[in-house]
């Protein structure tokens, strides 16, 4: 079994939240995309947790995770998850926690050229989390990039390398007039959190190759959604890496193998951190209403996120991108407070009404459609589909037959098993 669970809309839609809840069910948890620009935040027993690199399945005592070659790793901010989890009591050692020699590492350079392209943009920026991941992917395929395996070679050839590169590197420093990149300090910097992660750096391919070869049941976890894909979202509003369930065997290490099945994650309204066209978003008091309510503010920046009703258009269109097999819906218990829901069933584009999710400037130009649905009330209490009320039924019948996908678990609260599973 190789599972993906992936986001239908622009990130923060609960993966991390579902990924602890069905990694029991799994031997391996690996992230294949992304850095340290994106949280996983993960409640249950043992505390709360707040995850940007780690697969949310090191909370877990009977997972091995592994954190694939489609990542870029900061190590500082690795080496500082770690300890806050350690600190937790949350065992991590190279038995359940597998680094591939492949990944890229985010340097502090990266971070640096981040923040002053973001701060030359001004007005026009991207609403970048400043942690780097728009520069070292660049590098990557630059072919610029220092791997995780680098740290396991010779020290000699690594400095070098590194001192090639902040040669080139300070082309573009320097026209920003910034001071140079000191390559003894990267060096340095290599040396110091280099050290405490070398001995998780492994051949992940061929470990994870065995492990499907031997029957183990293998999950995938994706940071961000499908609207933050390179190829496929609000470019250029996106992340820098692809989002989707179709990288995710490429991303963590085996491409030669295919998904058995893909998990969407989309939540019960609209949520968006960044900037970038978000045609259902809310204003003012309605706004703040529904951002207190769900407690909406994202896990790595702590910026309070843009938030709106459900997007239909949106949703559908992630779904299929995504090729979702079934739907993970988080949150239903936020919208309890309201009387009627707003749903963005359709978009206005100068006046034609549509259903399909446009790009560029059209996407730009769209106005929500709106209609409302019967509130519910509180279903935080519920743990089966029969103890829903029949409204909340109906909301996800609604939902479910507007994107054209099963919708398999419900969320009603934030804890390990405050979950509807729907037969």
């Amino acid at each position: 079994m190789l599972t993906a669970i992936v986001g239908i809309n622009w990130g923060d839609e609960g993966k991390g939240r579902m990924v602890d809840l069905l990694s029991s069910d799994y031997d391996i948890i690996c992230r294949y995309q992304g850095g340290n620009n994106a949280g996983h935040t993960v409640v249950n027993e043992k505390g709360m947790f707040i995850l940007n690199l780690l697969p949310s399945g090191i909370l877990r005592d009977t997972t091995v995770n592994v954190m694939g070659n489609g990542m870029v790793i900061d190590i500082e901010h690795l080496v500082g998850e770690m300890k806050k989890l350690t600190d937790k009591g949350i065992s991590i050692t190279p038995e359940n926690l597998k680094i591939s020699e492949k990944a890229i590492i985010c340097m502090p350079y990266h971070k640096m050229q981040d923040i002053m392209e973001e701060e030359r943009l001004a007005d026009k920026k991207f609403g970048s989390t400043r942690r780097g991941i728009a520069p070292v992917y660049a590098d990557k395929y630059m072919k610029k990039g220092i791997r995780m395996g680098d740290l396991l070679e010779d020290r000699d050839k690594l400095a070098e390398k590194v001192r090639d590169i902040v040669k080139w590197k300070n082309i573009t420093v320097t026209g920003y007039g910034h001071e140079p990149v000191n390559a003894d300090e990267m060096i340095a910097w290599l040396d110091t959190y280099g050290s405490v992660v070398k001995p998780f750096v492994t051949d992940v391919t061929t470990y994870l190759t065995e492990a499907v070869r031997a029957g183990k049941r293998v999950m995938f976890e994706a940071q961000l959604g499908a609207l933050r894909d390179i190829e496929f979202g609000i470019y250029p509003y996106t992340s820098s890496s692809t989002t989707l369930a179709g990288y995710a065997t490429v991303g963590a290490g085996i491409p030669g193998f295919k998904l058995t099945n893909t998990i969407g994650i989309m939540k019960a309204y609209s949520t968006c951190v960044g900037e970038g066209p978000f045609t259902a978003e809310m204003f003012g008091e309605e706004a703040e209403k529904l951002r207190a309510a769900g407690g909406e503010y994202g896990a790595a920046t702590g910026r309070p996120r843009r938030v709106g009703p459900f997007d239909v258009p949106a949703s559908r269109y992630g779904v299929e991108v995504q090729g979702a097999d079934s739907i993970a819906l988080t949150k239903l218990d936020v919208l309890s407070y309201l009387d009627k829901i707003p749903v963005c069933v359709a978009y206005d584009v100068d006046g034609e009404i549509t259903t399909k999710f446009p790009i560029g400037d059209r996407l730009n130009r769209a106005k929500p459609v709106i209609e409302y649905l019967d509130g519910f009330g509180d279903v935080s209490k519920c743990r089966k589909y029969d103890d829903l009320p029949q409204a909340a039924k109906n909301y996800i019948s609604y939902l479910e037959k507007a994107v054209g996908c099963r919708i398999e678990y419900v969320s009603v609260g934030a804890d390990r098993e405050e979950y509807v599973k729907i037969d």
